[in-house]
Protein backbone atom coordinates (compact mmCIF):
# COMPACT_ATOMS: atom_id res chain seq x y z
CA UNK A 1 0.00 0.00 0.00
CA UNK A 2 1.60 3.03 -1.10
CA UNK A 3 1.82 6.01 1.01
CA UNK A 4 -0.54 9.17 -0.34
CA UNK A 5 1.06 12.36 -1.49
CA UNK A 6 -0.24 15.76 -0.11
CA UNK A 7 -2.21 17.76 -1.77
CA UNK A 8 -0.78 20.91 -3.87
CA UNK A 9 -3.21 23.33 -2.16
CA UNK A 10 -2.70 21.54 1.28
CA UNK A 11 0.81 22.09 0.45
CA UNK A 12 0.70 25.65 -0.28
CA UNK A 13 -1.62 26.70 2.11
CA UNK A 14 0.61 25.20 4.72
CA UNK A 15 3.96 27.08 3.12
CA UNK A 16 1.62 30.31 3.29
CA UNK A 17 1.01 29.76 6.97
CA UNK A 18 4.76 29.11 7.52
CA UNK A 19 5.67 31.86 5.70
CA UNK A 20 3.10 34.50 7.60
CA UNK A 21 4.36 32.83 10.88
CA UNK A 22 7.73 33.60 10.12
CA UNK A 23 6.89 37.02 9.27
CA UNK A 24 5.58 37.71 11.95
CA UNK A 25 8.28 36.04 14.11
CA UNK A 26 6.02 33.73 15.71
CA UNK A 27 7.39 30.34 16.93
CA UNK A 28 5.37 26.99 15.89
CA UNK A 29 4.93 26.17 19.53
CA UNK A 30 3.51 30.16 19.94
CA UNK A 31 1.18 29.63 17.07
CA UNK A 32 0.00 26.27 18.52
CA UNK A 33 -0.18 27.60 21.93
CA UNK A 34 -2.57 30.15 20.50
CA UNK A 35 -4.94 27.32 18.60
CA UNK A 36 -4.59 24.87 21.69
CA UNK A 37 -2.48 22.53 19.56
CA UNK A 38 0.90 20.99 19.37
CA UNK A 39 3.48 22.06 17.36
CA UNK A 40 4.16 18.65 15.88
CA UNK A 41 0.21 19.53 14.14
CA UNK A 42 1.84 23.01 13.43
CA UNK A 43 4.39 21.19 11.57
CA UNK A 44 1.69 19.01 9.64
CA UNK A 45 0.04 21.58 8.42
CA UNK A 46 2.95 23.59 7.32
CA UNK A 47 4.17 20.92 4.93
CA UNK A 48 0.61 20.12 3.44
CA UNK A 49 0.98 16.41 5.34
CA UNK A 50 -2.48 17.21 7.44
CA UNK A 51 -5.27 19.04 5.75
CA UNK A 52 -6.68 22.45 7.72
CA UNK A 53 -9.80 22.59 8.02
CA UNK A 54 -11.98 26.10 7.32
CA UNK A 55 -12.75 26.61 11.55
CA UNK A 56 -8.99 26.01 12.18
CA UNK A 57 -7.86 28.50 9.19
CA UNK A 58 -10.08 30.85 10.29
CA UNK A 59 -8.80 30.72 13.24
CA UNK A 60 -5.05 31.00 12.17
CA UNK A 61 -5.76 33.89 10.01
CA UNK A 62 -7.01 35.92 13.20
CA UNK A 63 -3.87 35.18 15.09
CA UNK A 64 -1.63 35.16 12.00
CA UNK A 65 -3.33 39.06 11.67
CA UNK A 66 -3.71 38.33 7.83
CA UNK A 67 -7.25 37.54 6.04
CA UNK A 68 -8.47 33.57 5.34
CA UNK A 69 -8.23 34.55 1.67
CA UNK A 70 -4.06 35.50 2.72
CA UNK A 71 -3.42 31.53 2.14
CA UNK A 72 -5.00 30.87 -1.02
CA UNK A 73 -3.38 33.84 -3.01
CA UNK A 74 -1.49 32.41 -6.13
CA UNK A 75 -2.67 28.68 -5.21
CA UNK A 76 -2.08 25.97 -7.24
CA UNK A 77 -5.42 25.48 -8.73
CA UNK A 78 -7.39 22.20 -10.47
CA UNK A 79 -8.30 22.07 -14.32
CA UNK A 80 -10.13 19.38 -15.27
CA UNK A 81 -7.84 16.30 -14.92
CA UNK A 82 -4.98 18.27 -14.60
CA UNK A 83 -3.30 20.34 -11.90
CA UNK A 84 -1.73 23.90 -13.36
CA UNK A 85 -1.52 26.81 -11.71
CA UNK A 86 -3.51 30.11 -12.60
CA UNK A 87 -2.61 32.44 -15.12
CA UNK A 88 -1.84 35.54 -12.19
CA UNK A 89 -0.46 33.20 -9.60
CA UNK A 90 3.04 34.16 -8.51
CA UNK A 91 5.80 31.92 -9.74
CA UNK A 92 6.61 29.40 -7.35
CA UNK A 93 10.21 30.87 -6.49
CA UNK A 94 8.24 34.26 -5.12
CA UNK A 95 7.41 31.90 -2.09
CA UNK A 96 10.07 29.97 -1.96
CA UNK A 97 12.21 33.29 -1.40
CA UNK A 98 9.66 34.76 1.03
CA UNK A 99 9.88 31.42 3.08
CA UNK A 100 13.88 31.54 3.31
CA UNK A 101 15.61 33.32 6.30
CA UNK A 102 17.38 35.82 3.55
CA UNK A 103 14.16 36.52 1.80
CA UNK A 104 12.17 37.16 4.68
CA UNK A 105 14.79 39.94 6.35
CA UNK A 106 14.96 41.64 3.00
CA UNK A 107 11.75 41.74 3.04
CA UNK A 108 11.48 42.68 6.29
CA UNK A 109 13.89 45.33 6.33
CA UNK A 110 12.88 46.92 2.70
CA UNK A 111 9.33 47.68 3.58
CA UNK A 112 10.84 49.50 6.57
CA UNK A 113 12.02 51.92 4.31
CA UNK A 114 9.18 54.66 4.23
CA UNK A 115 11.00 57.00 0.87
CA UNK A 116 9.35 55.55 -2.25
CA UNK A 117 12.56 56.86 -3.95
CA UNK A 118 14.94 54.69 -1.90
CA UNK A 119 12.89 52.23 -2.11
CA UNK A 120 13.17 52.23 -5.65
CA UNK A 121 16.86 52.55 -5.91
CA UNK A 122 17.38 49.48 -4.27
CA UNK A 123 15.53 47.86 -6.75
CA UNK A 124 17.24 49.53 -9.32
CA UNK A 125 20.38 48.23 -7.71
CA UNK A 126 19.84 44.91 -7.42
CA UNK A 127 18.47 44.40 -11.10
CA UNK A 128 21.89 45.60 -11.95
CA UNK A 129 23.18 43.38 -9.68
CA UNK A 130 21.47 40.29 -11.40
CA UNK A 131 22.57 41.59 -14.74
CA UNK A 132 25.09 39.44 -16.12
CA UNK A 133 28.45 41.60 -16.50
CA UNK A 134 29.13 42.27 -20.57
CA UNK A 135 31.54 39.99 -21.58
CA UNK A 136 34.83 42.47 -21.86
Amino acid sequence: MTKKSPNPVDKYVGSRVRMRRMMVGMSQEKLGESLGITFQQIQKYEKGTNRIGASRLQNISQVLSVPVAFFFEGAPTMTGDVAGFAEDASPAYVSDFLASSEGLALTRAFLKIADSKVRRRIVDLVEALAEPSPAA
